[in-house]
């Protein structure tokens, strides 16, 4: 009965709005959360090793451009929100929810060091009758293999005193339709009683909960739908460049296929994948995949057209600086959006990063323009860009590149530029001799 007690000791905090839910990870996932779970009442307590977001967070402060300051503010002067890095008050918290980084290393396999961190921070300090939920997308077995282990080995019995299950984020960063609320949420648990309990855990601020049979099989939900996307992308992107050849404007294309009401799915080329999700993910199947003696061919292929996209980029600057009669060499060149997206301050992944390394490796002159990212923040991959500064949209330049579709570039005419533009997402109107696709 203790342990029946315990369970439904749980289900009762949360449907009664009474527990408090812990945060691990306060970037683009963990924020809108746990300002969420604020809206309907629960006190959150967020944890995070970056002392800069919390000091920001109990000071009402945003540091992501598209969630605003209100409901922070609110939150801390109500009591409902509390933001540290002291990992030891995890035992504090009914629920915590895992929302880290889950990145490749340099040999592209999956990084769990995030995941695995968290837990060895929170482990020492867990109790009974609490809820694990991890978020971060990962591969099929992680929860089990990684989590579920390290808890029995500490002692816990999941699904008895303590309650575990993977419930993968879906939020879309500057999507006006959906949001944390309205977007369905998977959740599987490791037994029947875990996933009560993370139907609970979830219940009164996700409109919809769809629960899955098992970890694995939620884990592999989130990795069907990015790598869903990751192939469609890849097949559009493949078909720009056959297009190209034939004189066929694939933007076009594309918007006169989206009027067929049935059988089609719009997806649009672009200079190579960005965020934290559609480069990343579809490599989770494929490392774990190998265990299994399965090749994920049509998964390698569409990372291999991807990542190759940046270097067709470059290609056809090259190709349009030739017909200016100009070398790449030495030309001055603005990149218009750093942003992997359009509308938000997201610069993980983005493509634009390996155009500019690739064009300044090729000795070209390269700035940035962005609106929402003032200055490049520090990243693994390019450190050395840490600090570079946007620049002026109007300069002297040989060309000016379009990577990110910024509704701030809407007031901006390829004619008044001074030099053409080589449009990487069909933004601009098609002029002849000022507008070039790549």
């Amino acid at each position: 009965m203790k342990n029946r007690s315990e369970k439904d000791m749980i289900i009762s905090r949360m449907n009664s709005v009474q527990a408090t839910i812990g945060i691990i990870g306060l970037g683009y996932v963990g924020l809108p959360l746990a300002l969420r779970y604020i809206q309907v009442g629960y006190k959150v307590l967020g944890l995070d090793i970056d002392p800069h977001k919390t000091r920001q967070l109990m000071s009402g402060k945003s540091y992501i451009r598209h969630i605003p300051e209100g409901l922070i503010a609110q939150g801390v002067a109500e009591g409902l929100l509390q933001a540290t890095t002291d990992f030891s008050r995890a035992g504090e918290a009914d629920a915590l929810i895992l929302c880290v980084p889950t990145p490749l290393d340099r040999h592209r396999e999956p990084d769990l060091s995030f995941v695995v961190s968290s837990l060895e921070e929170i482990l020492p300090h867990l109790r009974a009758a609490q809820v694990i939920s991890l978020e971060s997308t990962t591969y099929p077995g992680t929860t089990e293999e990684e989590i579920k282990t390290r808890l029995e080995k500490a002692g816990w019995t999941v699904g008895k005193d303590i309650f575990l299950v993977y419930s993968p984020e879906r939020e879309d960063p500057g999507n006006p339709r959906y949001n944390t609320r309205s977007i369905p949420k998977i959740c599987g648990g490791t037994t029947p009683a875990c996933l009560e309990a993370g139907l609970a855990l979830y219940g009164k601020v996700i409109d919809r909960l769809v629960p899955v049979s098992s970890t694995r099989t939620a884990e592999a939900v989130k990795l069907m739908e990015n790598i869903f996307r990751s192939v469609n992308i890849a097949l559009v992107n493949e078909m720009k460049i056959a297009f190209m050849k034939m004189d066929i404007d694939i933007f076009e294309v594309v918007r006169a296929a989206s009027t067929k009401p049935f059988g089609f799915m719009p997806f649009y080329p672009g200079p190579g994948l960005g965020g934290h999700c559609i480069p990343i993910d579809p490599f989770y199947l494929t490392w774990k995949a190998r265990e299994y003696d399965v090749a994920t061919r049509f998964i390698e292929l569409a990372g291999e057209i991807n990542t190759s996209m940046p270097y067709f980029v470059v290609q056809r600057v090259m190709e349009v600086l030739n017909e200016q009669g100009k070398a790449l060499k030495k030309s001055r060149i603005m990149l218009l959006g750093l942003a992997y997206k359009a509308g938000v301050d997201d610069d993980r992944e983005s493509p634009t990063y390996k155009i500019m390394q690739i064009l300044e490796d090729r000795g070209a002159d390269v700035t940035y323009n962005d609106p929402f990212v003032p200055v490049i923040r520090p990243s693994r991959e390019y450190a050395h860009f840490a600090g570079r500064k946007s620049m002026p949209v109007f300069g002297d330049y040989d060309l000016y590149i379009l990577c990110t579709a910024h509704h701030q570039y809407n007031d901006i005419h390829p004619e008044m530029l001074g030099c053409p533009v080589l449009d990487t997402r069909g933004f601009f109107q098609d002029l002849p001799g000022k507008v070039f696709r790549a």
